[in-house]
């Protein structure tokens, strides 16, 4: 029998912890990168202004599946994954499913408007967190950074950075969470 050096062992023990967490994933046709909770998360509350200028918050989409962006014009990868976030609205978006992006801008709504405008953002409603609130409530630890809510508004999933969320794979994945979903009426935002 081959002795292994220490570090040898750690490290095939790293990969064995890898194939058992990342492979089953996989095989439910989890894209690389999102992660899936065990058991979905309440969600804090948050507020924000719509494009109008009133204050809305998460429940306002409670019987829908949401993937909540969290964005800012700032940002290069959050520019660059805009567009793909639109199309993923433009295929799915209806009474079951909205891509909330939640822009959180200092500079405000006028900041985002421009931006859709210079892009072409046209499925997309316009949301902003003046406040940037909503990144530690919600414990971003980065921009972009994707919360994928269920019917309840509790999350079930997170992406961390870009993605290209028009990509077929991603489309089926997120489609077959919107058909699935039977959770509505179950209350998964947290707070008053």
């Amino acid at each position: 029998m081959t002795k292994y050096p220490q570090h040898a062992k750690q490290c095939a023990i790293v990969f064995a912890l890898f194939v058992l967490t990342i492979v089953p994933a996989l095989a439910q046709g989890v894209p690389e990168g999102f992660i899936i909770h065990d058991s979905p998360r309440p969600v804090p509350q948050v507020t924000f202004e719509d494009a109008s200028g009133a204050q809305r918050d998460l429940s306002a989409f409670v019987d829908k599946v949401v993937l909540l962006n969290l964005w800012a014009t700032w940002c290069v990868p959050c520019r660059k994954e805009m567009p793909t976030l639109d199309r993923l609205q433009h295929q799915l978006g209806g009474p079951g499913f909205e891509v909330v992006a939640l822009s959180v801008d200092h500079a405000g709504m006028d900041a985002v408007r421009k931006f859709y405008a210079s892009v072409g953002i046209v499925s997309l409603a316009t949301y902003n967190d003046r406040s940037v609130r909503a990144t530690m409530t919600l414990g971003a630890i980065g921009l972009p950074t994707t919360l994928l809510l269920n019917r309840a508004g509790a999350e079930i999933g997170r992406y961390i950075g870009p993605a290209e969320w028009d990509d077929p794979k991603m489309v089926a994945f997120i489609a077959a969470r919107v058909k699935t979903d039977t959770s509505g009426g179950v209350k998964g935002i947290s707070g008053p």
